[in-house]
């Protein structure tokens, strides 16, 4: 874990360029050329919102490591909209909350259904738990300690006993704290691609914040679509704090 550690300890360069986007940072910028991950620095890390039926072959059948981090659908909508609107050109009108909440309900997103895509990442965990590793949100900030353990055992680097007694796993988790990174200088200026402000990657990091926007009925909507679309495969989410 000490490539990890040091990595992050840099604080100059912002997380989504030590983790660059597949679809926005390595191939979304290209005009023409598109390098291959062979030819590119080890340990190769990539982040990607693509739905695992739409990741290439490659991927899918080579011995990378694949982590899914998701969170409860209330929160996972009240979050895209407001970032989204964030991102808004200045000519466009702000996305209204029910605007906003109709087309999530019909699965309208740039990466489809967030159910569907949900669902295709923890099938494969559980017929593959190997290949994938499925983290919700809401036990990654119930249990951080557990949880970065972990991601370094299903990565194949354990922490040793010395570095768990020498304090290695906390100062880990004290580093990249929200209120850590939301801190840094590179996280408060700058933006990512000339594009979207590297402040706009931080909010709130609370879990039931859904709760101050949502009105009964949407909440009633929402609750019955999750109940349906996921019913029957093991999968479900604390939606309070």
């Amino acid at each position: 874990m000490s490539i990890y550690f040091k990595a992050f300890g840099a604080q100059k360069i912002q997380s989504h360029q030590l983790v660059p986007i597949f679809e926005f940072g390595i191939y979304g910028e290209m005009k023409g050329h598109f390098p291959h991950p062979s030819n590119m620095i080890e340990p190769r890390l990539f982040s990607t919102h693509i739905p695992f039926h739409a990741l290439v072959n490659s991927i899918k059948e080579s011995n990378c490591k694949i982590i899914y981090i998701c969170r409860n659908l209330f929160d996972t909508f009240i979050s895209t909209w407001i970032f989204m609107n964030k991102l808004k050109q200045d000519s466009t009108p702000m996305l209204t909350l029910d605007e906003a909440f109709e087309m999530f309900s019909k699965g309208i997103h740039t990466y489809g259904p967030w159910w569907n895509h949900m669902m295709g990442y923890w099938k494969e965990s559980i017929a593959r738990p190997h290949k994938v590793l499925f983290l919700k949100y809401e036990d990654l900030k119930e249990d951080v300690n557990f949880n970065v353990k972990r991601v370094a055992e299903f990565l194949g680097c354990p922490f040793t006993q010395e570095e768990e007694s020498s304090g290695v796993i906390e100062s880990i988790i004290k580093l990249c704290s929200f209120e850590k990174m939301k801190d840094l200088e590179v996280n408060k200026f700058g933006a990512l691609n000339k594009k979207i402000e590297n402040k706009h990657f931080f909010w709130k990091a609370e879990i039931g914040d859904w709760e101050n926007y949502l009105s009964p009925l949407m909440v009633e909507k929402l609750s019955k679509i999750i109940e349906d679309k996921l019913s029957g495969s093991g999968l479900s989410f604390r939606v309070h704090s």
